[in-house]
């Protein structure tokens, strides 16, 4: 399938003359693990379909540091924001949407006191700002009736508490939302977070992605919704330990969303 994605980069719309409406920060997991690449690239779609004008920083977008800071490595974290805010600031950004977690709390909590000040949107609340505007719309398509369950990242859910936006996309999708036993507020990581995700899991009896995996499976659902490129890695590792891969998807919003849109 040939895929004619439209990514503009800031300095094309700066040399244009043009400022977009919005920055798309497509974050480390975004730009180089493979299984997120997907994800990324199913949001642009979206955006594409929805004549959103925007650009990403492409080459000049460094880590935003959240897996230093959270690994204690204060000093590292500092230096890739600063350098961050440096490109941000000079292209005058004043409004970024990521479909990371770990990038929008770094972006929107982070940043603010080392001179980096931005609305921050994580990609569902923008789609959803889409959808209530009326420039996308979302037909249920294969994912009516369908038993969906939403894991809540840590990072948009107990940190800043942003449940709703990503149910409400799903149950535009004429899909059945069922939760899970600890969701919400109570919601319980993948395992990934607090930069866990690049180290071998400590000695005990179980895997916390097992755990939260189990959680899901209760559920009966057929489709894991995820809003974070670690948890969806996690979760996915999740049904692979249980053998359920082969009947229990995990897919991004964005993804569902694309894929109900056959974009």
């Amino acid at each position: 399938m040939s895929e004619n994605l439209v990514v503009p980069t800031m300095a094309e719309m700066l040399a244009q003359g043009k400022q977009p409406e919005v920055l798309f920060w497509v974050g480390c997991a975004g730009s180089f693990d493979d299984r997120a690449k997907k994800i990324t690239k199913a949001f642009v779609r979206i955006l594409n379909r929805a004549n959103v004008d925007f650009a990403v920083l492409g080459t000049e977008e460094g880590c935003t540091g959240d897996p230093a800071k959270r690994a204690g490595n204060e000093f590292l974290f500092q230096m890739q924001a600063f350098m961050n805010i440096e490109v941000l600031n000079a292209y005058e950004a004043k409004k970024i949407v990521t479909a990371c977690p770990h990038c929008f709390n770094t972006l929107k909590n982070e940043y603010p006191e080392l001179g980096g000040k931005y609305e921050v949107l994580h990609h569902t609340q923008f789609l959803k700002e889409l959808l209530d505007s009326g420039r996308l719309t979302i037909e249920g398509g294969q994912f009516k009736g369908k038993k969906i369950t939403f894991h809540d990242p840590c990072y948009l859910g107990r940190a800043n508490k942003i449940y709703e936006a990503p149910r409400d996309l799903i149950q535009k999708l004429d899909a059945e939302l069922v939760e899970m036993k600890r969701s919400k507020a109570n919601g319980l990581c993948c395992g990934a977070g607090g930069a866990q995700m690049f180290k071998e899991p400590e000695n005990g009896d179980k895997d916390i992605n097992v755990e939260r995996t189990e959680d899901a499976l209760e559920t009966n659902a057929q489709i894991i919704a995820a809003g974070c490129p670690f948890c969806n890695t996690m979760l996915t590792d999740g049904t692979k330990a249980k053998h359920r891969e082969h009947d229990v998807k995990v897919l991004d919003v964005a993804e569902l969303i694309a894929n109900a849109q056959d974009l």
